[in-house]
């Protein structure tokens, strides 16, 4: 019998992969300047372990601490010193700095660059498609903290407190795995008294991005609300190819303009039938994204799928990349791929045991924020020990 020769990388096991994370935590500083019991960093790798383990809740963390055999594993396995009680845990939590988990994120991630777990994903050109997103994971009309975005109702008056995320993650159309990277909080900024938005926070995740990997090619997928001019300008900035969504309701100027180069026989036409489905493209390069903008030059591709029911989808793109006939159909599939985001990374948080939108505990400062991120840290090493 032939049995397929599996590459082990022990850099990448279980037991690595928690010793590296414990080693990361321990260099954030504690913010506690007394009474110390339990240390910060075991509070982090408690945290850490409950999201890893896919408990439902702070409470049934909790109770493994009262089982000796599950303690007992729990110490070993997660190089935990000693468990928090579900209240010591939130205390301690509460008072760290989001921020200072991004190095956390970085060091795992360029682990699993080192062990070539990323080469499967280049997309085009030795670049990766990364998606972002935003997406809200706490809503209450009672319980809120200093950072809670509000929203008021202005039939009832009564205001709505939420914590979102936006998130990022590297994909690809011909894999369900992705690979998580650290995500921009969406909270109210210190000092501030308007609430943070998707587009401030894509701005601090970008120049963050490129600061933890000034050398990764990536190209950004996203949805038609990132199509605007600031948008592209920080983008090129930061020296990131784009795919971005289009609407024509939006871009009627473009759009206009597509229409005007195919009278003038100046578009990239294509068309092209695979398993009975007919895919259709029209590209023009060189275009300005709207009339207030002429500087931002873009590419436009245009596309159809056409099933043999009659049935037809439309999508429309901008990007960067120069459109030819030979990677129409790579461009749009690297643009449809932007759905990973919400189907691979949101919604297995939300529906495949992270328990995304579950409150393990808000707190007064930044506990909402940490968990959120400790949650989505252990998604990041899932995958990699998967893979």
């Amino acid at each position: 019998m032939c049995q397929a020769k599996i590459e082990v990388r022990t850099h990448l096991n279980a037991d690595a992969l928690f010793t590296k994370l414990r080693t990361e935590f321990e260099k954030i500083p504690d913010w506690r300047t007394s009474d110390v019991t339990i240390s910060l960093t075991d509070a982090l790798m408690s945290g850490f372990a409950m999201f890893s383990l896919k408990d439902p809740s702070l409470l049934a963390f909790d109770q493994r601490r009262h089982d000796a055999a599950k303690l007992k594993n729990l110490t070993t396995i997660s190089h935990i010193d000693r468990v928090p009680c579900d209240t010591h845990m939130r205390v301690i939590l509460d008072g760290v700095a989001p921020e200072a988990l991004s190095p956390v994120y970085s060091a795992i991630f360029h682990e699993a660059q080192r062990g070539k777990l990323l080469e499967p994903f280049v997309f085009l050109d030795g670049y990766y498609l990364l998606s972002l997103d935003g997406t809200q994971y706490f809503s209450s009309t009672t319980i809120h903290c200093p950072s809670c975005l509000e929203k008021t109702n202005a039939k009832t008056g009564e205001t709505t407190y939420s914590h979102q995320m936006f998130g990022a993650a590297i994909v690809h159309p011909d894999r369900r795995d992705v690979i998580p990277v650290f995500p921009e909080p969406i909270v109210k900024q210190d000092g501030e008294t308007k609430n943070d938005c998707e587009r401030n926070a894509a701005k601090r995740f970008l120049a963050q991005f490129r600061a933890a990997h000034p050398h990764l090619k990536v190209i950004v997928i996203e949805d038609g609300l990132s199509s605007n001019a600031p948008h592209i300008r920080e983008l090129i900035r930061q020296k990131m190819h784009f795919i971005l969504g289009v609407k024509p309701g939006d871009h009627a100027f473009l759009f206009r303009q597509v229409d005007l180069a195919a009278i003038r026989g100046k578009t990239i036409d294509e068309e092209v039938t695979h398993d009975g489905v007919t895919h259709v493209f029209r590209g023009v390069n060189g275009v300005p994204l709207n009339d207030s903008n002429q500087d931002v030059v873009v590419n436009v591709l245009l596309y159809w799928e056409i099933h043999p029911d009659g049935t037809v989808q439309h999508f429309a793109w901008v990007t960067d990349i120069t459109i030819t006939r030979e990677n129409a159909f790579h461009l749009m599939r690297g643009g449809r791929a932007r759905w990973k985001i919400e189907n691979e990374t949101f919604n297995t948080l939300k529906n495949q045991g992270y328990h995304w939108e579950h409150n393990y505990g808000h707190g007064k400062q930044n506990l909402s924020v940490i968990f959120a991120l400790l949650m989505m840290l252990a998604f990041l090493v899932d995958p990699i020990l998967q893979l």
